[in-house]
């Protein structure tokens, strides 16, 4: 699964000027990780774009919230497993085997969420989640009860929604352009 950084996504786009913050993003990323998520590098075509999904990406998934950072990265990957996204899968699946310190709950998340061993707040979670990116518009008041009853507030669902809304984009977006996950995703939690 080797994809050089240059070969972020299907198309051929070529890497635009980074800003300076955009640039030290780069940076942290790789001193951080050791590399830049070839997500980062797709947008990096277009700088404002780049800023603004960064932007939006690190205040849902890194922000104080109600949600920890785990349950953020099981939301992703829930999500993307029900929109088939193979980078975010791989990408969100290896968070997740970090966070979680657990070489496999991020596959299992990946294949079918159901079959792993979550609380009773990630399923109800996880329900909701799955169920936006399937079916949005069948979301009804009882959905939102049941995420109450499980413990979160109207702010815990509001950054659910937000979350699952988000990687529904971010998949479809990865899909079509044929975006490609780094090949160090697959190593790391393991």
């Amino acid at each position: 699964m080797t994809t050089p950084e240059h070969n972020a996504v299907a198309l051929e786009l070529a890497q635009g000027e980074l800003s300076p913050e955009m640039q030290a993003y780069f940076d942290k990323c790789r001193e951080k990780i050791g590399f830049v998520p070839n997500v980062l590098i797709a947008y990096a075509h277009d700088n404002a774009k780049l800023e603004a999904f960064s932007g939006f990406y690190n205040n849902l998934m890194l922000a104080p919230s109600g949600l920890s950072k785990l349950e953020r990265e099981m939301i992703a990957v829930a999500v993307s497993a029900q929109n088939h996204c193979h980078y975010c899968i791989i990408a969100h699946g290896a968070a997740v085997r970090v966070l979680a310190r657990d070489a496999a709950l991020g596959d299992v998340l990946g294949v079918n969420y159901r079959a792993a061993a979550l609380s009773g707040r990630q399923r109800a979670m996880l329900d909701f989640a799955v169920k936006m990116a399937k079916a949005s518009d069948e979301i009804v008041e009882l959905d939102r009860q049941n995420l109450r009853d499980a413990g979160f507030s109207d702010v815990d669902i509001w950054d659910i929604a937000a979350v699952a809304g988000f990687f529904s984009m971010s998949n479809r977006v990865a899909s079509a352009t044929g975006m490609h996950p780094n090949s160090e995703y697959a190593a790391m939690g393991r």
